[in-house]
């Protein structure tokens, strides 16, 4: 497998245009064989919740929930910030979407180290 490719994604549901764009990339990725990771912080930190994650549809883009779908079904993963959901009451205990785990920094800084950010503008 190819080095660990991260698309970091900050926003939520309030924003469905830039909460997709980074899934439409990562998933795009995963399915191509790398091996991608969509880093979840501050509001996207929701989008691990499949209560939120469902209502992210942005017309002329895919359902949230069908790209998380394809990446996730392709091996890659869905990373959250754990400080981002800590603060948002997000545990280990409440119902991720399948493929999302919570993180630490340490995790991340990891990852960078091995792999590559792609910034989406």
């Amino acid at each position: 497998m190819s080095e660990t490719l991260l698309f970091p994604c900050s926003h939520g549901p309030q924003e469905p245009e830039r909460a997709t764009v980074p899934f439409i990339a990562a998933a795009t990725a995963a399915m191509s064989g790398q091996h991608a990771v969509v880093v979840c912080t501050v509001e996207a930190s929701w989008l691990g919740l499949a209560e939120h994650a469902e209502r992210v549809e942005e017309e002329g883009m895919p359902p949230l929930t069908d790209l998380q779908h394809r990446l996730t079904g392709a091996g890659g993963e869905i990373w959250l910030c754990s400080a981002c959901t800590t603060k948002r009451g997000i545990t280990g205990d409440t119902d991720l979407v399948p493929g999302a785990r919570i993180v630490g920094a340490a995790t991340i800084v990891e990852a960078l180290t091995r792999g590559r950010a792609i910034t989406l503008a």
